[in-house]
């Protein structure tokens, strides 16, 4: 992934994208790091949401 969004607030982040129709590849899921979802921006590049553990 080369490209990765850092939010404080991983679900109102996720509501908030979802709402507007981002494209998620990946559900939403915890890692040791932190949460995390894949998702596609407008030119179809993917992206990291990255939330805190």
């Amino acid at each position: 992934m080369g490209f990765f969004l850092r939010v404080d607030d991983f679900d109102a982040a996720y509501r908030r994208m979802t709402a507007a129709n981002v494209r998620f590849v990946t559900a939403p899921r915890a890692e040791p790091y932190g949460q995390i979802a894949v998702f596609l921006d407008i030119a179809g590049n993917r992206w990291d949401l990255l939330g805190p553990a």
